[in-house]
């Protein structure tokens, strides 16, 4: 997968309804290529694409490569065993990663890339939404829809670019940033990365591809972060904005007050205060908002404009994404499978319910629970009351001796009140039956528990609680 070419007039994107090939796609075919591509099941994104003009396959096999492919896109998760991946080396058709294929995209633009263990998505689209507003049109690329399938991407005839940077995969070294955004630093991705000195060399490399005058805006409150910093201080032409709540922070946090489901934030930028509003709840997004905030003055935002246009964020799929209401229980969607995410948005939820916060928790990947699953029991012991399901295990194998019951003994052990759910169509009836008026229900975790939600309200509806 490290052929060079990068040809994209007429691209083949195999596991194209995923969300980060998915707006490639999207951008490409606005941008006039003719693209294809194959997934494994229908969805919204894919219809989505299919009214774009792009031609999609259900099912992977080679006679889905088009004869005029220019190129084929895939992404970390695709095998070497895919047919359509194969057939493509027999043909000789150059393969291109997808973060080939984004930085290509972004080439001529001033971009500017979100990376971090968590809240990239969330940052990304805080930035994207409010530009917008802004009346800047800028293109972007998220790893989340915003409100509408197909959302997260766009072509625009701005200058500016704006692009969630994945570590996981370290694709992230591919881009070269006018600002980048690093939120936090943490050891995930265990498949990749076998120790924090991994991380910090990763994280590194991607502070070095900033272009020269550039700007990095980072945490001054995760360790993590701090630590990065502490390691990239001497690069020449790097300008560092530190964001957070720490007294020797550059855009310091004053405070964030919770407004139900809003938040209220003010914070010390040059010398004055700046008060704003984020419309979704949690310490976490607020500082996303902030982070958002600096690196939009980074490229030449009016301050005062720029936050008044973050007010104009409501939210991404997935991220705490309010699904309905049924007999007076509220179903909410969260994308949370690292301990710290998981943690962070139960708090969240906690500041916003009104009775108690019930939680169906999907595990995510064997290596992540293998490593993880001490501090997602303890997450969990944040909720009343929470079922946990089996593992996703997305792109990986099973690992022997890892499932879900290592993260029901942790949460166990810290006091949580959880049951096990082996069974995932039964999960919906027994939330149902768990909750009471007043209750919240939380959907958390990175596979398909997001389907969940719909199903749980509507059983909400039948047993009318």
């Amino acid at each position: 997968m490290n052929d060079a070419a990068h040809d994209l007039h007429a691209p083949h994107f195999i596991g194209i309804g995923g969300a980060g090939m998915s707006g490639l796609a999207k951008i490409l075919a606005v941008r006039g290529a003719k693209v294809s591509g194959s997934d494994s099941k229908e969805s919204e994104t894919v219809r989505a694409l299919r009214e774009l003009g792009v031609g999609v396959h259900l099912g992977h096999a080679a006679a889905n490569v088009p004869d005029g492919a220019s190129s084929i896109v895939v992404s970390s998760a695709i095998r070497e065993d895919n047919p359509e991946l194969a057939a493509a080396r027999e043909r000789g058709i150059p393969v291109v990663h997808r973060s080939d294929a984004l930085a290509a995209l972004m080439g001529g633009r001033r971009a500017l890339a979100v990376a971090g263990t968590h809240g990239k998505t969330t940052t990304t689209s805080m930035l994207a939404v409010s530009l917008a507003a802004l009346g800047l049109n800028p293109s972007y690329a998220i790893g989340g829809d915003l409100d509408a399938p197909g959302s997260n991407a766009h072509h625009g005839a701005g200058e500016i670019f704006v692009a969630e940077a994945d570590e996981s995969d370290r694709s992230f070294h591919k881009y070269a940033p006018e600002v980048a955004i690093i939120l936090n630093v943490e050891l995930d991705h265990h498949a990749n990365y076998a120790s924090m000195d991994e991380i910090y060399d990763s994280f590194e490399t991607f502070v070095g591809r900033i272009q020269p005058g550039g700007t990095l805006v980072v945490s001054a409150d995760h360790p993590g972060a701090r630590e990065l910093t502490a390691r990239v201080a001497g690069l020449p032409g790097l300008r560092v904005v530190t964001v957070g709540a720490a007294e020797d922070a550059t855009v310091r946090v004053l405070s964030v007050t919770a407004r139900g489901m809003t938040s209220e934030v003010v914070v010390e930028l040059d010398g004055a205060e700046l008060a704003f509003t984020v419309s979704v709840p949690g310490r976490h997004y607020a500082h996303n908002a902030v982070a958002a905030l600096a690196a939009g003055v980074a490229l030449g935002v009016p301050a005062a404009e720029l936050a008044t246009a973050l007010g104009r964020y409501t939210g991404v799929r997935r991220r705490l994404q309010l699904k309905g209401e049924e007999a007076g229980v509220q179903v909410i969607d969260s994308y949370a499978h690292h301990p710290t995410e998981m943690a962070a948005d139960l708090e969240a939820i906690r500041d916003a319910a009104q009775g108690r916060v019930l939680v169906v928790f999907q595990p995510h990947l064997f290596s992540r629970t293998q490593q993880l699953a001490e501090e997602m029991g303890q997450a969990l012991a944040l909720a009343d009351a929470s079922v946990v399901l089996d593992i996703y295990p997305a792109r990986e194998d099973p690992i022997p001796g890892v499932t879900s019951d290592l993260i029901i003994a942790a949460a166990r052990k810290a006091g949580a009140d959880v049951a096990a759910e082996h069974a995932f169509d039964a999960a919906p009836a027994l939330l149902a039956a768990m909750a009471k008026p007043g209750d919240l229900v939380l959907t958390m975790g990175a596979g398909d528990v997001t389907d969940l939600g719909p199903e749980i309200l509507r059983q909400l509806a039948a047993v009318g609680v």
